[in-house]
């Protein structure tokens, strides 16, 4: 478990792809830098896919939470 403190959490458990990164990008839109936003996501491609948008948009891929059904993403918006 992390003990990083979220200030919003997009919950995408049952979105098909690339439904939970769409969900996590207009959650971020609507960030102020510096907020911290976590994704639960039960897509397997969103082990990929939100890293590498992470990188490409500039905002920090701060945790990556591996639990039993899901896992939680914590990006903090640059």
């Amino acid at each position: 478990m992390t003990d990083i403190e979220p200030d919003e959490t997009v919950d995408a458990r049952g979105a098909a792809c690339p439904g939970p990164l769409m969900d996590l990008i207009g959650q971020i839109r609507d960030a102020e830098a510096g907020d911290v936003v976590r994704l639960l996501s039960d897509t397997d491609q969103s082990l990929t896919d939100v890293p590498e948008w992470a990188e490409e948009a500039g905002n920090e891929l701060l945790a990556i939470e591996e639990l039993d059904d899901h896992n939680a993403f914590y990006l903090e918006k640059a």
